[in-house]
């Protein structure tokens, strides 16, 4: 269940283009045909794939403070976590070259079509952004790294999509003359970002209605528990007060 909640919370709420708007550039730049879009969102995806959990192994048994203890106790006082935007670039920057080079052999058209927005992979804010959210929401597990990684790279993969099908529609529209190009594209953007948050209650909805029912549920019992009290206290003090009437009489 958790690992089911990640993938659609990644890519449908913390969506790495509509909510976070990182990796804007290439979204942009090489959203004007579906086939390189799919192309570079494919290359995307197998990137976060790899880098993501291999961050997070750096980040747990290398960088955090005290994660060298597993080399011994001495170690236990080093924090590293100052080297974390370079270890985590050096792996990027790694992964993007090995995809280059097997797109350059097996898709040639692809890699012509990609151009320089290829090797842009490794400064895509998108990538790195991956790996310092994996890093600041503390990820607990290689597995959860990896599945966040995937679910990123499949949201900005649909976010690229989406904008590549709608701008080659729209070539044939009749868009105002001020906003034609990336004008529109902005525009269009931000309605697709205002669509995403409506997922916002995917996740959180029957959340709240569980809290709301247990709560109901919670002072319904109280209820119950206040009025069997009084009725209680009302069958001693009845018996009471009937008593000290009989004694009064017998006085008279």
């Amino acid at each position: 269940m958790e690992h089911l909640e990640l993938f659609f919370k990644a890519i449908f709420i913390d969506n790495m283009v509509f909510a976070t708007f990182l990796g804007m550039c290439s979204y942009l730049a090489v959203s004007k045909k579906v086939s390189t879009a799919v192309g570079l969102g494919a290359a995307v995806i197998f990137v976060m794939a790899i880098t993501v959990p291999l961050n997070w192994l750096l980040d747990t048994y290398i960088l955090k403070d005290g994660a060298l203890v597993w080399l011994g106790p001495e170690y236990a006082q080093y924090d590293l976590s100052f080297l974390s935007f370079i270890m985590f670039i050096a792996t990027i920057a790694t992964m993007v070259q090995l995809v280059e080079i097997i797109v350059e052999k097996f898709s040639p058209s692809l890699y012509n079509s990609l151009g320089i927005f290829l090797p842009l992979i490794a400064v895509n804010c998108a990538i790195l952004g991956g790996s310092l959210f994996m890093q600041s929401r503390e990820i607990p597990t290689v597995g959860l790294a990896f599945n966040y990684g995937v679910s990123s790279g499949i949201g900005w993969f649909l976010a690229i999509l989406a904008i590549a099908a709608i701008r080659e529609k729209i070539r044939y529209s009749n868009v105002p003359a001020p906003l034609r190009g990336l004008g529109i594209t902005f525009i269009i953007t931000g309605l697709m970002a205002i669509g995403f948050m409506s997922f916002g209650g995917m996740l959180t909805g029957g959340g709240e209605e569980e809290a709301a029912t247990e709560q109901v549920v919670s002072i319904t019992e109280q209820e119950n528990t206040t009025f069997e009290e009084v009725k209680v206290e009302e069958e001693v003090i009845a018996p009471a007060e009937e008593l000290a009437t009989n004694e009064n009489e017998i006085k008279e």
